[in-house]
């Protein structure tokens, strides 16, 4: 029975995934349904976090929209995410970046990774 679960999950992976970390700086362009017209639209922000594996990964995104915070949690793999763009890379230290939650400003920045 797993072995079906796996060739079905195996089938519906993306084969051009882009390489991104917690405390980057993304753009999510995302598929919006309204009636019966299809739009893009984009959601920029941090990645606090991604968890899971295979066809089941997701990674959650938070923004700040007119002084409120604003936290969305995308597939990776899932059809509607048209595609994620690398803005820049961050310089973190954990995997879980949840302190940014009580943080506004420039407290909530994450530093800019120079190599």
């Amino acid at each position: 029975m797993q072995e079906i679960i796996k060739n079905i999950e195996s089938a519906q992976l993306k084969t051009e995934v882009p390489q991104f970390n917690v405390g980057d700086t993304v753009r999510v362009y995302g598929k919006i349904k309204e009636g019966n017209r299809e739009r893009i639209q984009v959601f920029e922000g941090t990645v606090l976090k991604k968890q899971g594996g295979s066809s089941r990964e997701t990674f959650t995104v938070r923004k700040s929209s007119n002084g409120i915070g604003v936290e969305k949690t995308w597939p990776l793999h899932s059809p509607n995410v048209e595609k994620v763009e690398v803005i820049r890379h961050g310089k973190v230290r954990r995997a879980k970046l949840n302190y940014l939650r009580e943080r506004s400003g420039k407290s909530a920045k994450v530093k800019e990774l120079v190599k």
